[in-house]
């Protein structure tokens, strides 16, 4: 198989199983494969329907405290190791993910229900932070000051944090946790990587065999799986890690940072739920916008921080896009993602899938009218689109992190800001003008951490920063950014010789 090459559900199942039943063990701990030591199992599962590919021992708390000892003993080594050296085991990681692109799309078709477009994305962007990543060790740079002091100088120096606890989602798992693991080893730092429960291949053990392929050294990743219930708050409180870097719901992101907060003090990033609204203009091209909100609200059936969560419409338009954007949607049919074809995949869990389909029976109890009214049945999902939408209901009020969407009309541009700017969250956003600068002047009344003008709310790109305001989050990711939040500052101040003291 090739990125580009049509394949049968057979072949993608088949690739996938290959990977799963190669593993070596269930977790990669202290540089050594093997499995937990928890009595409780973790499962690798498909996404359509459950199915248990493999199982094995879950990791424990005893797991979490060997990976983090060998991940401090292991880091000051590394963080002494010269810049290109360090660089060329990152560049390494990129070139293997991008060789082992067909096999891990398949596993993220299979385990994360992605759609092949959506699996070739997450590891375009995976390759994509990585190769930025590797340019960091050369640009990590310290600074230089006056002091007020004859004879003394200032030395601001920029140096790796330590050990860096990533906890990491299922919805993009690949790429969501090589996103903070290849900055943080890039920097000189450690990682213990804890993947979710749904994804612990995509989103862990799979990065486990690339960077040791890569030639990281031995106990500088770690990957632990196994369930929050027992690992979750250990191994964010441990006393090892100097920075939990967490992506996932604001719930969990606000007890992860409270959490942190006890004990020793760590830093946090967090990257945690939205409800972005797509806003459109009366002046907008209708077309485009239809275009924007159905990559924004349909890949990856929703499940995305960024998706659209509202499409914010002015009035003289509203029955315009309505229409349109209907027609595209009901074209949308869910089904399995090993068929080429399917663009919408299951939800990833029963859980999941109760909470979707509770929105869609809320809206429909609440007034909304409902437009497109996709299958129902179990973790498939299809469109469901609701308009004349009141900002009360539940379908806009609550991140959806499925394939439904409301659609609320806006009375003007005033409105339709006030609307966009409703809610707790913010994290992405969208607005659709033929006026460039007035879209601008837009996009920054928006209360949100990005804002993209005639384009879908769903944008990474792995030079630029990305993250949220409000409860969307803390900190930033990707490029300066992310060399900002993995490393620290520490003044030196040199004097010759110390002179007189005023007492």
């Amino acid at each position: 198989m090739t990125a580009t090459a049509t394949t049968t559900s057979s072949e993608v199942r088949d690739a996938a199983t290959s990977l799963i039943d190669g593993l070596k063990a269930g977790g990669f701990i202290a540089g050594i494969w093997r499995d937990g030591s928890s009595d409780r199992q973790t499962r690798v599962t498909t996404a359509a329907d459950g199915t248990v590919l493999r199982t094995f021992a879950s990791a424990s708390t005893r797991d979490v405290d060997e990976a983090y000892g060998a991940a401090a003993a292991a880091q000051k080594e590394w963080a002494n190791v010269p810049a290109p050296e360090r660089a060329a085991v990152i560049s390494r990681a990129a070139d293997i993910l991008e060789r082992r692109r067909p096999e891990i799309t398949a596993l993220l078709r299979v385990e994360s229900g992605s759609s092949a477009l959506k699996a070739n994305i997450e590891v375009s962007a995976a390759v994509g932070i990585t190769r930025e990543s590797a340019t960091f060790p050369n640009r990590a740079h310290g600074t230089l000051h006056p002091s007020a002091f004859s004879g003394k100088e200032n030395r601001v120096y920029r140096e790796a944090r330590g050990v860096i606890g990533v906890i990491s989602p299922w919805n993009f798992p690949l790429h969501l946790s090589i996103r903070s693991a290849a900055p943080a080893l890039a920097l000189g730092n450690a990682v213990v990587l804890k993947a979710a429960s749904d994804t612990p291949v995509s989103g862990g053990l799979v990065v486990a065999e690339i960077f040791e392929e890569a030639g990281l050294p031995k106990g500088l990743l770690s990957v632990v799986a196994g369930a929050g219930s027992e690992i979750g708050d250990y191994f964010v409180q441990h006393p090892i890690p100097s920075m939990i870097s967490f992506t996932g719901s604001t719930p969990v992101g606000q007890r992860v940072g409270a959490l942190a907060a006890q004990g020793r003090l760590k830093k946090v990033a967090l990257e945690l739920g939205g409800n972005a609204p797509l806003v459109v203009l009366d002046d907008a091209d209708i077309d485009g916008a239809v275009n924007g909100a159905l990559m924004a609200k349909f890949l990856h059936q929703g499940q995305i921080c960024m998706a659209a969560n509202r499409i914010i419409v002015d009035e003289s338009v509203y029955d315009e896009f309505v229409d349109r954007f209907a027609a595209r949607a009901r074209k949308l049919v869910a089904g399995d993602t090993t068929d080429d074809n399917v663009i919408i995949g299951p939800i990833i869990n029963d859980d999941q899938a109760e909470a979707v389909t509770g929105l869609i029976q809320a809206a429909r109890r609440q007034g909304a009218r409902e437009v497109v009214g996709g299958q129902l049945e179990g973790r498939l999902v299809g469109p469901h689109v609701f308009a004349d939408v009141t900002e009360d209901m539940d379908i806009a009020r609550n991140e959806i992190f499925g394939p439904a969407v409301g659609i609320i009309k806006a009375h003007g541009e005033e409105d339709a800001l006030r609307i966009a700017n409703n809610t707790e969250f913010g994290l992405s956003s969208a607005v659709f003008t033929r006026d460039i600068e007035r879209g601008v002047r837009f996009a920054r009344g928006v209360k949100a951490g990005m804002t993209h003008v005639n384009d879908s709310t769903v944008n990474d790109e792995p030079h630029v920063m990305f993250g949220g305001e409000k409860n969307s989050g803390l900190g930033r990711f990707n490029g300066d950014q992310a060399i900002e939040d993995f490393t620290t500052l520490h003044w030196v101040g040199v004097r010759s010789a110390m002179g007189p003291v005023p007492f």
